[in-house]
């Protein structure tokens, strides 16, 4: 192991965070940064060393023209030998040397470490939100908020260390060799910083709300402009164009004039600033000269005071345009804060336990939910769904099948009631251990942009490749993944399916869902819609397949084609989140109820508007 790669180990940049994130702007900082504290005080450190570096610069300057005013030409070099021996090894060794170990602090220990330590902190709690968070936004949104806050963070801590420090160091060092010259002229100097920190906290609070308004806008454009490209092929399909570029340049123009705004208040600051570092020189020189005029210091005093007035005004500059940055990252914090910092409101219990392999019994206890609202979901729900059973579950759009679905999965907690497994409420089990339990395919379904066998495996990780392509012909995929290329002339499982699996027809996407689903071998399996977007001759061969792994497995079928369900042991029929009825197909069928007359007009189809419609 090299040293660069040891020395760029000093902070773990993939260290969890301890607990969740506060809503605090301090606390925030210190969640966010936990762990590296240690190094980012040794890089402050150093810092601070090659800023005081500037001050010793100015003295060497000093003492040098004194010793040449004081001495004579023809023996100059031999009386202060060691003085300029010092001044070159000052400048040739111990300057560089401070340097580059305060740009190697900050380039190998803070710098790669701190962006992924914050981001890989903020995008593991954005992980653990509910579905809800995330259908209420934008994924554009959220994912700039992350990288935006992390940056900023990341930005605040690195610009502390090399300027704040830098700078305190500078002028801390400055002000001692100024008092030592003449008390006066440390006032002077003392007098000028106290303009500059009113300057500074007039301008710099306007500049963080400015700067916060910026980036909630701009994050606003990389959300209309990502949900537009996600949706591509639906804005194509209705000719909207020139509708979505109106959306856009909507966004645009909100993020334009908070820009303006920010340039505004940025530009008088910086004038401000610059009119004040512009006032340095003539006091400490002109203080300096009067002193000398008066026989009360020297040439080099003067030269050394010129010296550090120079370097702290351009360093004024630097400062207020690193301070600008750093209340702009501190508004872009504060922003992202706000979208990401928030608690979860699906989150285990604190003495959850991690569910074992289920045998796969399914309870709803009188169970209720209506997604919040007095209205929609389902109600007083009592079902038992024994291991091993295959249900069926029937009912017209809005009736309530995909929010048991959802309930199972614990994608949302029964506001009245409890879902149970094997006995086990699923509000007091992990929700990574519940959902390990579930297999589930459903009719939109999800693709990463990764290869095809990175999708596969996606059901189950350690999978060897034999295992995978057993998965891929058992779902009628195999074939149709051998001749797949993609852009970048990747081959068969290698290839690459595009953003949602854009590349894929709808009965392919199908089909790797259900390999997927297949690989992952769960107790519980839920089919919704599964075979929707097939055509008759690969779902009557999926058919048998699904006839295979269903066995021994506790299986919740949702379908619209009923002729797909028509073999399950057992069928419930939900109307308006309710079950009215309950059996066997032919004793549903026998009832002559709602069932049978789902059955009777699809003719084999699917269940359509009329019976929403009732």
């Amino acid at each position: 192991m090299s040293i660069v790669t040891r020395i760029g180990g000093l902070i773990e940049a993939f260290r969890p965070a301890d607990g969740p994130p506060p809503q605090t702007l301090g606390a925030f900082f210190r969640w966010c940064l936990s762990g590296s504290w240690l190094m980012l005080l040794l890089a402050g450190v150093l810092s601070a060393i090659a800023g005081g570096m500037e001050v010793i610069s100015a003295l060497f300057l000093g003492w040098v023209i004194d010793a040449a005013v004081e001495t004579g030409a023809e023996v100059f070099f031999t009386q202060h030998f060691w003085l300029l021996v010092g001044f070159v090894g000052f400048y040739l060794i111990l300057r560089p040397l401070a340097f580059a170990a305060s740009a190697a602090s900050n380039s190998i220990i803070v710098g790669p470490n701190v962006l992924p330590l914050v981001l890989s902190r903020l995008h593991r709690w954005t992980l653990g939100q509910a579905v809800t968070f995330f259908d209420n936004d934008f994924a554009g949104r959220i994912a700039q908020k992350q990288m935006q806050a992390a940056r900023a963070v990341t930005d605040v801590a690195t610009e502390v260390i090399n300027t704040v420090a830098f700078a305190l160091a500078s002028v801390i060092g400055s002000a001692v060799f100024l008092v030592a010259v003449d008390f006066r002229v440390g006032l002077a100097l003392l007098a000028w910083l106290v303009a500059f920190v009113f300057t500074i906290r007039f301008f710099m609070p306007r500049v963080r709300v400015n700067s916060a308004a910026r980036a909630s806008a701009r994050a606003m454009v990389s959300g209309q402009v990502v949900d537009t490209i996600t949706n591509i092929k639906t804005v194509k399909l209705f000719a909207h164009a020139a509708f979505e570029d109106r959306v856009a340049l909507k966004a645009m123009q909100v993020f334009r004039d908070r820009s303006l705004e920010f340039g505004q208040i940025s530009t008088l600051f910086r004038f401000s600033l610059m009119t004040l570092a512009g006032a340095l020189p003539l006091l400490l020189i002109g203080g300096t000269i009067w002193l000398w005029t008066n026989g009360q210091t020297t040439a080099g005093a003067i030269a050394a005071a010129g010296a550090i007035s120079m370097r702290i005004a351009q360093m004024s500059g630097w400062v207020s345009f690193t301070l600008m940055s750093i209340y702009t990252s501190v508004g872009e914090v504060e922003d992202g804060m706000q979208t990401l910092a928030v608690p979860h409101t699906l989150a285990d219990n604190p003495k959850a336990i991690s569910l074992p392999r289920v045998k796969g019994e399914v309870t709803f206890d009188n169970v209720t939910f209506a997604y919040g609202r007095r209205r929609g979901g389902v109600e007083n729900i009592n079902l038992t769904i024994r291991a091993g059973e295959k249900l069926g579950i029937v009912g017209a759009s809005g009736a309530g099948k995909s929010t048991l679905v959802s309930l199972l999965l614990r994608l949302y907690d029964a506001e009245k009631g409890a879902v149970l497994i094997d006995g086990h409420d699923v509000r007091e089990v992990t929700q990574e251990s519940l959902r390990r339990q579930i297999g589930m395919v459903t009719q939109e379904t999800a693709m990463f942009n990764r290869s095809a066998r990175d999708n596969i495996r996606y059901g189950r990780p350690d999978a060897d490749d034999e295992a995978v392509m057993a998965a891929t012909r058992a779902a009628e995929a195999h074939d149709f993944i051998t001749t797949m290329v993609d852009h970048n002339d990747r081959k068969g499982y290698d290839a690459y399916l595009g953003e949602r699996g854009v590349k894929l027809s709808g009965g392919q996407r199908q089909r790797i869902a259900l390999a997927r689903t297949f690989l992952k071998d769960a107790p519980i399996l839920v089919l919704d819609e599964a075979t929707s977007a097939l055509d008759s001759e690969v779902e009557a061969a999926i058919q048998t397949t699904l006839g295979r792994v269903m066995e021994g497995k506790t299986v919740l079928a949702i379908a619209h084609r009923l002729s797909t369900i028509a073999e399950m042991d057992r069928i419930v029929v939900l109307d308006n989140g309710r079950i009215v009825e309950e059996g066997s197909h032919d004793a549903l069928l026998a009832q002559d109820g709602l069932y049978a007359r789902y059955w009777s007009r699809q003719s084999g189809g699917f269940i359509g508007s009329e019976e929403a419609a009732e």
